[in-house]
């Protein structure tokens, strides 16, 4: 419906409702008397009195003498006494004759009778009334649900259904409602949404093919590189070189269990690195330590005999992640001191390089944040990330500390 009809209609209705004021407005001065009638009325009366087949028969009256004998009466239910007149509010005038016995009319009073049916038509124009704004009312009412509500409700379940993902039922388009062109540009926001998610889900399986391929293709020279290892440990016979080879095994292994991890996460869509704690000898931190210091900077140190809860590889990771940050930043001596604080095993391995702002140390948990100190070195901002969501998956928490250097605290639950 174009907006001027209902323009037109409110038009329509006022002027009917002003109309209807202004009748019942003129309708009250008729529940007075005429007094204009009753003087014509008298006057006729006198000149033809007597001659009662001449008298006025338009008005309600009866004609008494002066001793309230009934003489002419027109009507029914008039007065024929002066009491009566009186009670009934009645107008009572002489009538000149030119008789000595004057004679009276007695005019009936229908302000009453008028007023009642004054309120009969008030009733009647109120209930017209009544009716038309109740049709008017219903029909906007229905106008409203037509062009607004259920077009509204319409684009509430749509929105709830792409919300949900289902992006392939069509928005229809009506051009008959308000609404008309912004369900077509909701329909479009569909279809680019779907495009868009069609497109993600192609990106998202070409990088899981990719991942799968490389995790194939990395355990190809890892394993070159062990059986090198491995060969080259049995060939030499400096105890050195022995250790350095050692590690290089070592280092195999783990780089191809991490890139098995690597493989099936993509595979199984895995979204979160897993985590798989269990109770432990303490002696793993020790590995773990010596696994990671391949450059040999940690002095002597001792982990005392406990049984802990952690996961022995992703341990390692962490131990791995701090002596590599120690080695790249500081290039330190490093030390390794433990001591048991409650239900804790604390570790702390410390260097004695430049460290970090103590402002910035709360940042260094989150994904990618580093010191303001090391932006001139390449780093992703990872590693201690990881330490932490790694100690954090074992039931324990990590700690750092910058005062003459950089310190790590690993808090390792004991089991």
């Amino acid at each position: 419906m174009k907006k001027w009809y209902i323009v037109v209609i409110f038009l329509i209705t006022v002027v009917a409702e002003a109309a209807i004021v202004f009748s019942l407005t003129h309708k009250i001065k008729e529940v007075r008397q005429d007094t204009v009638s009753i003087n014509r009325c008298i006057k006729a009366i006198e000149k033809n009195y007597g001659k009662e087949d001449l008298y006025p028969t338009d008005m309600e009256y009866s004609i008494i003498d002066g001793e309230e004998n009934l003489i002419w009466q027109n009507g029914n239910g008039i007065s024929t006494s002066i009491n009566d007149a009186i009670k009934n509010n009645d107008t009572i005038l002489d009538l000149e004759t030119g008789s000595p016995n004057v004679a009276k009319v007695i005019f009936k009073n229908t302000t009453y009778e008028r007023i009642e049916e004054f309120k009969k038509e008030i009733v009647i124009y109120i209930i017209i009334v009544t009716i038309i704004q109740v049709l008017l009312l219903l029909f906007y009412l229905i106008y409203l649900m037509r062009t607004i509500i259920t077009p509204f409700n319409r684009m509430k379940d749509f929105a709830v259904r792409v919300a949900g993902g289902n992006l392939d039922l069509p928005l229809t388009m009506d051009k008959g409602n308000i609404f008309g062109g912004f369900t077509e540009s909701f329909d479009l926001m569909r279809s680019e949404l779907k495009k868009s998610r069609i497109a993600e889900k192609k990106a998202y399986d070409d990088k899981n093919e990719l991942v799968a391929k490389l995790s194939h293709d990395i355990k190809t020279p890892v394993a070159s590189i062990k059986s090198t290892s491995e060969i080259g440990y049995e060939l030499t016979k400096e105890e050195k070189t022995k250790e350095l080879f050692n590690t290089m095994n070592f280092k195999s292994d783990q780089i191809t269990t991490l890139v098995d991890n690597l493989f099936n996460s993509s595979v199984n869509e895995i979204t979160e690195i897993s985590v798989s704690p269990s109770e432990q000898p303490s002696d793993v931190i020790t590995t773990a330590i010596k696994n990671a210091d391949y450059m040999k900077k940690a002095g002597s140190f001792d982990i005392p005999t406990y049984r802990i809860f952690v996961d022995k590889l992703r341990l390692q990771q962490a131990f791995d992640n701090v002596f590599m940050n120690s080695y790249k930043y500081a290039d330190t001596p490093i030390t390794v001191t433990t001591e048991l604080e409650e239900e804790y095993l604390k570790v702390t391995v410390s260097d004695t390089g430049a460290g970090v702002k103590k402002e910035e140390l709360p940042l260094l948990k989150e994904k990618y944040k580093r010191g303001s100190n090391v932006s001139e070195r390449d780093g992703a901002g990872l590693g201690l990330f990881l330490t932490d969501y790694f100690i954090t998956a074992m039931n324990g928490r990590l700690e750092f500390a910058s005062d003459g250097g950089f310190s790590v605290c690993f808090f390792l639950r004991l089991a």
